[in-house]
Formats: C-alpha cells, sequence, structure tokens
C-alpha cells in the first residue's frame, strides 16, 4: 500500500526530532546522574560507561516515541526493553539496562524531577546464570608458556599471564595494578575490587619469578619513555596498558598455544575451579577472588559436585 506523501513526511519530522520538546529534560537529567555517580559512587570507569551507553539507548527511544521525561511510565520501560531483548540483546545486557534505569529513575525520583518512580511496577529481569568455562591444566600451561620471552614484550605478556592466573584478577583490576602494589618480596600483590574495595592475594613461585624478570629486564625500558609512570603493566609507548590491550595479548597468546580465544576471566574461573578442584574452601575462594557475597562465589560449586559424583562412582560398593 503507498503511503501517502504528509504521511511520509510526518515520519521524517518524528524521525528526525532532536529531543527540544520531548528529550531536554531526560538528557539534563541522565547528565546531572551520571556526574553523580562518578563523584559519589565508587562505580569502576566500565560501569559508568556502560550505564551511559544504556540511558543514551533509553534517550534515543524516547525521542523516537516522543515521550517526555515527565510521561515516562512502567509501559514506556517495558516497550524499551522489549525492544532490546527483540534487537538481540544478551539476558546479562539487558539485566544491566534495567539496573541503569532503576537507578537513573530512583535518582529522578528523589531530585523531584519526576513525580512518580515508574520502576516501581517494572519486574526484575534476571540475568541467565552461566556455569564458568575454566581452562584444564594442561591448556593454562599451554597457554603460559606461549609468550616468547625473547621477542618484544615477551617478558612482560609472560609476568601478565602468570599474574593473571596466579590470582584470579579481574581485568581492571590488573589494569590498574601499581608496582607498589607487589608487596613482601613480591609474594603478595594488593588488589583493588569493586568499590575500590582492596584484598591482599599471594602470589606463587613461578608468577614471582615471571614479574621479578620482567620488573628487572623490560619495565625499565618501557618506562623510559614516560618516567615516573606508577603502573605495574606497560604499554609499548610506557603507558598503562588497557584492558583492551590484554584482551588482544590473551587472545593472541592462546593463538599461539593452539587454543580457542580465551580471556582474562576465563585464567580467573580456571583459578577458582582449580582450587576448588584441588580442595580449597570456598570461604577462602570467596576472598581470594574479592566476592562480597558467596552466593556469586556459589557458581562454582558445580566442581564441588562433578568431584563428588566421581568419587562416588570410583569408590562406592554400587557406585
Amino acid at each position: 500500500m503507498r503511503t501517502a506523501p504528509g504521511a511520509r513526511a510526518e515520519g521524517r519530522r518524528v524521525a528526525a526530532l532532536p529531543a527540544e520538546s520531548t528529550g531536554n529534560a531526560l538528557q539534563r537529567a541522565v547528565r546531572a546522574f551520571l556526574a553523580q555517580l562518578r563523584t559519589e559512587a565508587a562505580l569502576s570507569p566500565h560501569t559508568l560507561a556502560a550505564y551511559a551507553g544504556d540511558l543514551a539507548r533509553f534517550g534515543a527511544h524516547c525521542a523516537r516515541t516522543r515521550c517526555a521525561l515527565a510521561r515516562v511510565s512502567t509501559a514506556t520501560l517495558l516497550e524499551f526493553l522489549g525492544a532490546e531483548r527483540a534487537s538481540g540483546a544478551a539476558p546479562a545486557t539487558q539485566a544491566r539496562r534495567a539496573a541503569a534505569l532503576r537507578a537513573f529513575f530512583r535518582f529522578a525520583t528523589a531530585e523531584r524531577l519526576v513525580a512518580r518512580d515508574p520502576c516501581d511496577d517494572l519486574p526484575s529481569p534476571r540475568a541467565r546464570r552461566r556455569l564458568p568455562r575454566a581452562l584444564d591444566a594442561d591448556a593454562v600451561d599451554r597457554l603460559l608458556a606461549a609468550p616468547d620471552p625473547a621477542r618484544p614484550l615477551g617478558l612482560r605478556d609472560r609476568a601478565l599471564l602468570e599474574l593473571l592466573y596466579a590470582t584470579g584478577a579481574r581485568v581492571s583490576e590488573v589494569s590498574g595494578l601499581r608496582v607498589d602494589g607487589l608487596v613482601d618480596d613480591l609474594s603478595v600483590v594488593r588488589c583493588t575490587g569493586k568499590r575500590d574495595k582492596q584484598r591482599l592475594v599471594p602470589l606463587g613461585r613461578r608468577a614471582r619469578s615471571a614479574l621479578r624478570e620482567y620488573l628487572e629486564r623490560e619495565r625499565p625500558a618501557l618506562a623510559a619513555a614516560r618516567p615516573g609512570e606508577p603502573w605495574l603493566f606497560l604499554s609499548a609507548r610506557g603507558r598503562r596498558l588497557q584492558r583492551e590491550a590484554i584482551f588482544r595479548a590473551l587472545r593472541r597468546h592462546a593463538a599461539v598455544a593452539g587454543l580457542p580465544p580465551a580471556s582474562p576471566h576465563a585464567l580467573r574461573h580456571s583459578f577458582a575451579t582449580h582450587l576448588l578442584e584441588n580442595g580449597a574452601d570456598l570461604r577462602a575462594v570467596q576472598e581470594l577472588l574479592g566476592h562480597a557475597d558467596i552466593g556469586t562465589t556459589e557458581i562454582y560449586t558445580h566442581v564441588d559436585r562433578r568431584r563428588l559424583r566421581s568419587a562416588h562412582r570410583q569408590f562406592h560398593p554400587r557406585g
């Protein structure tokens, strides 16, 4: 069916609406909310950037539908989240976007920018919990042996991989690790986790050896480009090694080792899984991972159940 020219023009006006009439108040409120988060909430830059992106998508939805901030309802939020789900957003992404909306509208209600919080009646989508995909011990050995110490950045990458596996640290924690975070003659590392919570994690012999060699033989040359940089792991230009560069290094060395693409989180999962497989207490693993709630650590208890089933089959008379 042909669309009348007037209708097409009206469609163009709606699509091109710059949120002057519907979105300025929303944009100002979002900017104020993000500014408050930066100054008052101990959120990581990664989380702040994610929330900003989530709220920008919501703002674009409101502009398309010409829905002003004061008119946002639970139905508006459900329509937006439904559109995100239909566009292929992962369950975890959907859950985070809902969390961003809840936090924003709590702020907007407290600041009296809206008369009522539309999230009050919003159901909570739950991200599907997936079991960790850990590397087995042989795969970890191959991955950690992949960096060539004779090549540029080889000592750095070997120390980086050894530290990731030795501590189970998050990639953001490793990127933000300072030289003075290595204490007690490199036998302990001070990790700064979510909400700036610090924890001390012991380092094994191999990680200490790799770090010492990197600090003595390679880091001084990298640091010469920018004297005084406090970060432990530096780029070829002497700057702090960013998250993205760490991901790239792991993918590159996984390919050298003949493994599927690996991530820092895979080494974190492997760290926890291997500790539990060898009899570590769940509470100890919680402390080492920096989980505030042991319920988060319990995702790894499938390891205990698997080991118990294996022991039952092996040793029970009727196993």
